[in-house]
């Protein structure tokens, strides 16, 4: 029974965002209309069984298009990839994350043009439907912009519903010489509406028009959205570009207060429907910017991506020091049950280098970009003002990136420090994603690249069903190789309670050759010391007393016998007593 206490909640947040600008009784009725939306929608839920979202060590996700993976002239690939991911991966994840599957008109499914559709070519509802039954599915909620070629914007311009007021117009006194930008493009562009000339917002490129969440029918329409993921099985949202939404004059128009409270309406909303659906933004930001998506009251995201662990473990494992690594790890917060890390080292987007400001200095960064541009890596920029621009991200395979480093020219130990980011991705405290193409050590698409001039094209590769089938019957394939070692970490991982996404995490100093932390089970009963040589010559640690008699999860030969523990190079110990 869906508690009345809810409806004054929702009505307090509407308050919050909107009171300003719009009467109270106005905002009641929107208040009323979600409240009736949650109570027929817990219905639908409820006939369909839909169980809620349970998080332990068993929670693991992949990241993936709908078409990932394709057959030959079969439109529906989001069956073909329930089929391959039932052969080769439903043993490892429980977890699949979608990226945009409606129909869209760029930047691989983040311009959506119709959010209440998929597109023909992944599948149907149905399909969705089906793949939720036995697993958790992730969808994007594209929140911050929406299609030029879509029906809204149309509809703007028209001034039609649905539509009317639904996108940014600001004139000349609007000041943005604060604006946070991510992206290089010309911010506003100036067009007629209705005979007037006018500028519109476009945070991200010139086909993602930004949306006018000032308009509570704005947000009233992705409350529906939301609503109806739900509906079909879906039970995480990811908040694609959250931070972006709410803008206001002279502003960094970037984390605004009003941001944060559309957030926590969210949540309460999730947390009303049936089946509790969970959270995720995705604010690719320096750290104590992305923390507060969690909430002083963990009342906004129930995960929030660390975006601080690519860079950073990239950096340590190609310059063969931790320091840094540690550094940030030490003054990580812990999260509380139902708040988490998600954890991830390779995305559909490059590697973000504004989270660690802070931790790399410009001679850092500047190294880590000419060792990875060496390795095949393009860099993509933002702009600061109107002469200056930083590197925002930097695009290539997590392959490419660990090809050679300065001290392995010729790239002898490139596998080994592959799986040792792995290892340690799945060990830190969090819930661990894979991006589908790691799984498979996929280079850098070159030829994509080379015909879309898009740089993220780099890392988005879609595979043959029938020929990544054949190369994982291949026992000597790169395919096989780099799978079978992701896999068998996966395999040993889920069965481990101190590997909880909440199980307490302590770091432990070694030096900066040697990155070592200590899990332990929430029921306290199980303790794994995680720890890996991040160099590529053999290391010795010496354990603590006691730590000897502990068993290494990942290998069968080893029960430690003495103190003094030598790895091999960006060798991995999972310590369990």
């Amino acid at each position: 029974m869906l508690s009345s206490t809810v409806k004054s909640q929702i009505n307090s947040k509407l308050k919050n965002i909107y009171s300003k600008n719009f009467k109270n009784d106005d905002l009641k009725l929107f208040s009323d209309e979600i409240y009736e939306l949650i109570k027929i929608s817990n219905k639908k839920i409820s006939k369909s069984k839909r169980t809620n979202l349970k998080v332990s060590e068993d929670t693991t996700v992949v990241i993936c298009y709908g078409d990932s993976v394709f057959d030959n002239g079969k439109l529906n690939s989001i069956r073909s990839f329930k089929s391959f991911y039932n052969k080769y991966l439903s043993k490892f994840f429980n977890t699949v994350h979608f990226l945009p599957f409606y129909p869209s008109s760029s930047d691989s499914g983040f311009a959506v043009k119709d959010h209440y559709k998929i597109d023909n070519k992944l599948g149907s509802w149905t399909d969705i439907n089906n793949f939720s039954k036995k697993n958790n599915i992730m969808a994007d909620i594209v929140i911050n912009h929406a299609s030029s070629k879509g029906l809204w914007f149309k509809n703007f311009l028209r001034n039609k519903s649905p539509g009317k007021d639904y996108f940014i117009k600001v004139n000349k006194k609007f000041d943005i010489s604060n604006v946070v930008r991510p992206r290089e493009n010309k911010l506003l562009k100036k067009i007629n509406v209705f005979n007037k000339p006018d500028f519109i917002w476009r945070t991200f490129s010139s086909d993602q028009i930004d949306l006018n969440f000032k308009n509570p029918k704005v947000l009233m329409r992705f409350v529906k959205i939301m609503i109806n993921l739900a509906c079909h099985g879906v039970t995480i949202f990811r908040l694609d570009a959250i931070a972006y939404l709410w803008k206001e004059s002279g502003t960094k128009c970037i984390n605004l207060k009003q941001t944060h409270e559309i957030i926590k309406l969210l949540r309460i909303i999730c947390s009303s429907l049936q089946n509790s659906p969970y959270l995720l933004t995705e604010t690719n930001l320096p750290e104590k910017e992305n923390l507060s998506y969690f909430g002083k009251k963990n009342d906004q995201a129930n995960w929030i991506y660390n975006f601080t662990l690519p860079p950073l473990l990239i950096h340590a494992l190609l310059f063969e020091d931790s320091s840094k690594l540690n550094q940030w790890i030490k003054k990580l917060p812990s999260t509380k049950l139902k708040n988490n890390y998600f954890n991830f080292i390779a995305s559909h987007d490059g590697i973000g280098m504004r989270p660690v400001e802070g931790y790399l200095n410009k001679i850092a960064l500047n190294l880590l970009f000419k060792r990875l541009k060496k390795n095949g890596a393009q860099l993509s920029f933002r702009k600061i003002n109107k002469t200056q621009k930083k590197v925002y991200e930097v695009n290539v395979t997590l392959f490419n990136a660990f090809k050679n480093t300065d001290f392995d020219k010729k790239g002898l130990h490139a596998l080994e420090r592959y799986v040792a980011a792995h290892a340690i991705m799945f060990s830190i405290e969090g819930v661990p994603a894979v991006y589908f193409n790691s799984i498979f050590g996929k280079s850098n698409d070159e030829y994509k690249y080379v015909i879309s001039n898009n740089k993220r094209d780099l890392n988005r590769y879609k595979w043959n069903k029938v020929k990544l089938d054949r190369f994982l019957k291949d026992k000597k394939s790169k395919q096989k190789i780099y799978y079978d070692h992701i896999t068998n970490l996966l395999k040993i991982r889920k069965k481990q309670k101190a590997f909880h996404p909440n199980a307490a995490m302590r770091c432990l100093s070694f030096g900066n050759k040697i990155f070592a932390f200590k899990r332990v089970s929430l029921d306290k009963k199980q303790i794994i010391i995680c720890i890996t040589n991040m160099s590529s010559k053999s290391q010795s640690v010496i354990l603590g007393n006691n730590e000897n008699r502990y068993k290494n999860l990942l290998s069968e030969k080893i029960n430690v016998i003495t103190r003094r523990l030598t790895l091999k190079p960006f060798e991995t110990v999972w310590l369990s007593n």
